[in-house]
């Protein structure tokens, strides 16, 4: 008897050591599993290092996916008479931010909301985005994300 005793608790914490954490016990422990990259997991340091196995635990694993693809160029297409509907694509387009980019060209076109279109080393249009309630930042995080930093030996 005290031998299937022993067998059923060494059974359970092997189950235990061996399962994944459920959303809940990752909330639980602060992480969002949904949301959580492993690489983030790689990033503690000074005195979070404890949390790196249940950050483990909780993580998806870090993948490159399509949306996430590099192009060499990108067209936003805007109308200006749409301004004001979009304060914060006009604000994007009258700052210094463009300039940042030069595979970036801006093109108005009457009466279009706004939209992103990234093309591939062919000049084809791979994907066309609405980005109507995008902010300032998210459209220039987006540009940063996935346009290809332009070299020397590129053309544009």
């Amino acid at each position: 008897m005290n031998k299937l005793i022993v067998f059923i608790a060494v059974f359970v914490n092997l189950g235990t050591v061996f399962s994944e954490f459920t959303s809940q016990d990752c909330r639980e422990l602060g992480f969002i599993k949904s949301q959580l990259m492993c690489s983030s997991c790689d990033i503690l340091s000074d005195g979070l290092e404890e949390l790196k196995p249940h950050c483990l635990e909780c993580c998806q694993q870090d993948k490159v996916l399509a949306s996430e693809k590099k192009y060499p160029k990108a067209i936003l297409e805007v109308c200006t008479c749409k301004f004001g509907a979009y304060p914060q694509i006009q604000a994007f387009i009258k700052s210094d931010r463009p300039a940042k980019f030069p595979n970036l060209q801006i093109k108005y076109v009457r009466g279009l909301d706004p939209f992103i279109k990234l093309i591939d080393h062919d000049g084809n249009v791979k994907e066309t985005l609405s980005i109507n309630k995008w902010n300032t930042d998210t459209v220039e995080e987006f540009f940063r994300t996935h346009l290809e930093k332009p070299t020397e030996n590129n053309e544009i």
